[in-house]
């Protein structure tokens, strides 16, 4: 079916977050700069995991795939943002919308499984140690991280779908970077009762759900690590969920600042641009959080770095 048949319309036009063309140049330098440092970064760690056998453990292949996540998560939504900016056109069309909402729901919601089932893995290894191997064997790290990317795809499906059935009988100008799925729903000229009622069931499940689930984790981490009786072994366990706990903390807060932002000011543009803290500084930033505060992820990183002999043989 022509998608145009459907919606009376053909493509959107994408607002960005500004329209004054000496501010374009400087939008477009400082995006382009932090997807590099984006997929630099998570790809150096991906590839740090992936040579290092010490390195082939549960948390590092989570933490992998986490970056491989993050790495198509900004690369959903800003190189077409910076393609708009040099090309100085802002149209988007309908089905290039609809495929970029798809995969920004699915990266997002992978984003928050793989972070959830980490926070599973840390209350494993220190509430559980000696049983750690048993239950975080290959097999179920595997069919963890295979549940993620099912509940992702379906999760992202469904949303899609429930737009597909809307109706957009004018020329739609988008106030954001990217067709973001509240941003869609409230721009329809149809009812979108069942899209909203929907949309805020899912964000329990996918969203609230999870959240609950690392909290549960971690209130059980902290009474474990509180039973240990010396303060090196307090800190030897609690060091190994520092960084997962950053990243967590930083992901939903932002989250949560972009939500409460656009629901105190009602300003679009404000959301757009609070909406770059989760879509890309957190991507960015998490490479350097893991490996700042992870001795052996240091290690890993450096193994990838062409040493001082290396460099004058060449």
């Amino acid at each position: 079916m022509d998608p145009g048949n459907n919606t009376g319309i053909s493509e959107f036009q994408l607002l960005g977050f500004s329209e004054k063309p000496e501010l374009q140049l400087l939008i477009f330098g400082l995006f382009l700069s932090m997807y590099l440092i984006t997929v630099a970064g998570n790809m150096l760690l991906i590839l740090a995991v992936n040579s290092d056998s010490h390195l082939h453990t549960p948390m590092y292949i989570f933490l992998a795939n986490l970056s491989f996540v993050d790495i198509c998560f900004t690369s959903t939504t800003i190189p077409k943002m910076l393609w708009n900016i040099q090309t100085q056109s802002k149209v988007i069309t309908y089905a290039g919308c609809m495929t970029q909402m798809y995969f920004f729901i699915l990266f997002t919601g992978l984003d928050i499984f793989l972070l959830t089932v980490m926070a599973y893995d840390r209350f494993v290894a220190i509430c559980h140690p000696l049983y750690y191997t048993i239950i975080m064997n290959p097999w179920i790290c595997g069919l963890l991280v295979l549940v993620c990317w099912i509940l992702s795809v379906f999760h992202s499906l469904l949303h899609t779908s429930m737009v597909l059935r809307l109706s957009f009988c004018t020329e739609v100008e988008i106030p954001h970077f990217f067709c973001e799925l509240n941003q869609m729903i409230q721009l329809a000229c149809s009812d979108t009762f069942l899209n909203n009622m929907v949309m805020y069931f899912a964000a329990m499940l996918v969203v609230v759900g999870p959240f609950i689930g690392i909290l549960y984790s971690y209130s059980k981490i902290v009474s474990s690590i509180c039973g240990i009786s010396s303060a090196q072994g307090k800190y030897k366990a609690f060091s190994t969920c520092t960084s997962h706990l950053s990243v967590v903390s930083l992901f939903y807060c932002t989250g949560l600042g972009v939500y409460l932002s656009s629901a105190a000011t009602q300003n679009s543009h404000s959301s757009a641009v609070a909406s770059v803290m989760y879509t890309v500084v957190t991507p960015m930033l998490n490479p350097f959080i893991y490996s700042l505060r992870n001795k052996d992820i240091k290690c890993g990183i450096l193994t990838q770095m062409p040493s001082p002999k290396s460099r004058e043989m060449n």
